[in-house]
């Protein structure tokens, strides 16, 4: 058994090796796993209900993820050697595609135990934020999702610690810590969407909702920075899918103030 072999490995075990990448998105997904059974509390739920549909959500969406970005790179990565698309160890997840997977699954799962889709997406949308944190951080790892060359004096400017500062340089190149911008807005709209908006909120699906726009807007703008977005044609494809998010965040808000359900007491919010 070997630790830290390389700079993506978490441990070797012979033949076998667990990298930080899948760590980062096992702990994420822990994470918001445990803030959504705290939620689920909260509104008066059986918190074990979660225990089946995280086991279920996480593989359902890490397939999503990959299929997303699979369609998208098939020529330039895959079509040379199909058999890569299984090995998603070393990256390759669209978190857009695991998200719209996740939805779909979701509203399946939770009208079979008759639980209001939006209020489940109260109590667990704002812990997927701090999953996508997490998993950005495997990303970092794996030497992607990072955006366009910057100086090092930029990146001293920030004041970032030395072990990000030298894995941002890649290619000859100081690039944009772009996993981190991303990891921080996120953390930052949970933030806000915890102690914030549900603190203000009278109807069931607003922090479901503000998930969408917050999420939306943050990844628009960083993905302006990277160089490596699936594009469709000259767009590129998460800019797109942002956009619609942010419609559908601001569009679902203004729906459920004036024709959702309202909150019967603090718990359920």
């Amino acid at each position: 058994m070997k630790f830290f072999e390389d700079f993506s490995t978490f441990v070797s075990i012979g033949p076998f090796t667990i990298t930080w990448y899948a760590v980062c998105i096992l702990v994420g997904a822990l994470i918001a796993y445990a803030i959504g059974k705290y939620r689920f509390k909260q509104c008066g739920y059986r918190t074990d209900i979660l225990s089946d549909y995280l086991i279920n959500l996480l593989l359902l969406g890490i397939i999503g993820a990959r299929v997303w970005y699979v369609i998208f790179t098939f020529d330039e990565f895959y079509a040379s050697n199909p058999l890569e698309v299984f090995a998603i160890w070393h990256g390759g997840l669209a978190i857009q595609g695991g998200i719209f997977v996740g939805l779909i699954y979701s509203y399946y799962f939770f009208k079979k135990h008759d639980i209001p889709f939006l209020v489940a997406g109260d109590c667990i949308m704002p812990g997927v934020l701090i999953a996508q944190a997490c998993g950005r951080w495997g990303n970092f790892f794996n030497h992607e999702a990072y955006g366009s060359e910057v100086s090092l004096a930029f990146l001293q400017n920030l004041h970032l610690p030395d072990f990000i500062i030298n894995n941002m340089y890649i290619q000859g190149a100081y690039h944009h810590p772009t996993f981190l911008y991303e990891s921080l807005g996120n953390i930052l709209c949970f933030l806000i969407i915890i102690f914030i908006i549900r603190k203000f909120q009278k109807h069931q699906g607003v922090q479901f909702f503000s998930y969408f726009l917050c999420y939306g807007i943050v990844r628009f703008f960083v993905e302006g920075l990277r160089t490596d977005s699936l594009m469709f044609s000259a767009i590129k494809v998460a800019q797109l899918i942002s956009i619609i998010f942010i419609i559908v965040g601001i569009a679902g808000i203004v729906y459920v103030h004036f024709y959702g359900n309202e909150i019967k007491n603090q718990g359920e919010s």
